[in-house]
């Protein structure tokens, strides 16, 4: 009977190499480069192992090409239908230029981006995006001192170009929509409640600034307690809505549709007066538009800004400028 073979050890290629074992397990491990190993030794060292059946890391079989064609991103959810368009068209568009995307969630953790984007530059990623990062000035900075390019998409950083929506003027416009819309049912004017959203994210704090602008044009003040940003959280915006009482809003500016979530929720709640309930959402879901007193929802242009995305990564471009691409506004009236 024929025994099988066995598997080489590191020892067995450092002396078909004539290497050192140490050497031979940076070129595996795929730090050769770190230890100032000539790419001729490595290049060695991989046929070698090749040859002989040895499994051998990503990163060390990168060496064979110039350049890995992969390019990183992570994005804060999976389950959110904006985050997930973002992640599905830039697969497509990314293999449409012979790249290899890889994508990661991170679940809004700053660690968590931290060590993804550690790992992506491991990996010789040769750009990032990092999308709607906590932190991404810290993710530009670890990258730069790696040398490799980073572009942020969503929310901005002043380390690196960034790609965002203009989140002020859609803002502005779906506010005016609301307001026109509960002008015409008496006894519900006024200043219309903000659900939803950080106070600290740069999105939310633009999306209020046209929310309160909206209101300044029309001489209306809004009380600080209509400002409810309890973050991006169903749970939450259920909950302070409900901590309002009978005195409940008649028009809301909805922040997310994580918030929507909550919103209908308590909306369900409130018997027959959910019938005089307008609202309008900064986000879009083709279901939205089946919702009773949706006004309209505001809709980010993925593909456009997508594209402003691959431009600035073909250009390589080390200007920390942020780029703005408008918004769709969908009128449900």
């Amino acid at each position: 009977m024929e025994t099988s073979r066995k598997k080489p050890t590191i020892y067995d290629l450092a002396g078909l190499a004539g290497a050192s074992p140490s050497a031979v397990s940076s070129v595996l491990n795929g730090t050769w480069q770190k230890r100032r190993i000539s790419r001729s030794l490595a290049e060695r060292v991989m046929r070698i192992a090749g040859e002989e059946g040895y499994a051998v890391n990503v990163q060390a079989s990168l060496l064979r090409r110039e350049k890995s064609n992969i390019v990183g991103m992570i994005i804060p959810k999976y389950d959110n239908r904006y985050f997930g368009r973002i992640a599905e068209e830039f697969e497509t568009m990314a293999r449409a230029r012979g790249l290899f995307p890889v994508i990661t969630c991170t679940r809004r953790d700053p660690e968590l981006e931290f060590e993804a984007a550690r790992e992506l530059i491991s990996y010789q990623a040769e750009c990032l995006i990092a999308t709607g990062a906590t932190d991404p000035d810290r993710i530009a900075s670890l990258c730069k001192s790696a040398g490799v390019q980073v572009i942020n998409l969503d929310l901005p950083g002043a380390l690196a170009p960034s790609v965002v929506s203009d989140n002020f003027t859609a803002a502005q416009q779906l506010t005016e929509l609301i307001l026109h819309k509960c002008d015409s049912d008496p006894g519900s004017g006024g200043a219309l409640h903000f659900v939803g959203g950080r106070l600290s994210d740069h999105n939310t704090a633009m999306r209020l600034r046209g929310f309160l602008t909206a209101h300044e044009s029309r001489g209306i003040a809004v009380p600080e307690h209509h400002i409810l940003a309890t973050g991006y959280s169903a749970d939450r915006a259920a909950s302070a809505l409900e901590r309002l009482g009978p005195a409940h809003p008649l028009g809301l500016f909805v922040n997310s549709t994580i918030s929507l979530e909550g919103v209908i929720r308590w909306r369900s709640s409130l018997g027959a007066a959910q019938s005089r309930l307008r609202f309008g959402c900064f986000d879009w879901d083709p279901f939205g538009s089946f919702l009773p007193g949706n006004i309209g929802m505001v809709e980010q242009d993925v593909p456009r800004m997508l594209d402003r995305v691959f431009e600035l990564m073909a250009s390589r471009t080390l200007s920390s400028e942020c780029q703005t691409v408008p918004c769709i506004l969908r009128k449900f009236v």
